[in-house]
């Protein structure tokens, strides 16, 4: 592993334990030339997604972006770490067993919808009025008119 300091690759291990969700491995690092410490997360990757996005463009799946979409939308929001920590990473278990390494954006979307619907209903309208691409009041009124409902159906909004 390369210093992120130094960019040396004499580093050494010097604690491992699993994550809190035992999802990952952390690991915290000493660099033996520049004596930098820094932190690795090391997680099971069942294999390489693809995200084609809707101009047909396709772009390696990265978690981390995933994670900053979702603590865009729950900013200044009551919910614990350890709880989108969970809903990022079944969404990233959900990914790797659809069996294709291809995924659209919308299923990633739609994913991320589910889940901050279960965690937060602000986060929830929040990531909606990006991903549908909201234009006017209406939009919001009619997404909330579905949520105070409780339908469940994240099939029936319109998509742009």
């Amino acid at each position: 592993m390369r210093c992120p300091y130094c960019g040396s690759s004499d580093t050494q291990v010097k604690d491992s334990r699993p994550t809190e969700d035992h999802t990952a491995i952390r690991r915290r690092r000493f660099c033996q030339d520049c004596s930098g410490r820094f932190t690795t997360f090391e997680r099971v990757q069942l294999r390489e997604l693809t995200v084609v996005k809707k101009n047909s463009r396709r772009v390696p799946f990265d978690r981390d972006k995933l994670m900053r979409s979702v603590q865009v939308a729950l900013r200044k929001r009551p919910v614990e770490p350890e709880r989108i920590e969970r809903m990022v990473s079944g969404i990233v278990r959900r990914l790797e067993s659809m069996g294709e390494n291809d995924v659209k954006s919308d299923v990633v979307g739609k994913l991320v919808m589910e889940g901050l619907r279960t965690l937060d209903d602000v986060a929830y309208v929040r990531f909606a009025s990006v991903y549908k691409n909201f234009r006017e009041a209406k939009d919001f009124e009619e997404l909330l008119g579905q949520l105070s409902g409780d339908d469940g159906d994240l099939e029936d909004m319109q998509h742009d």
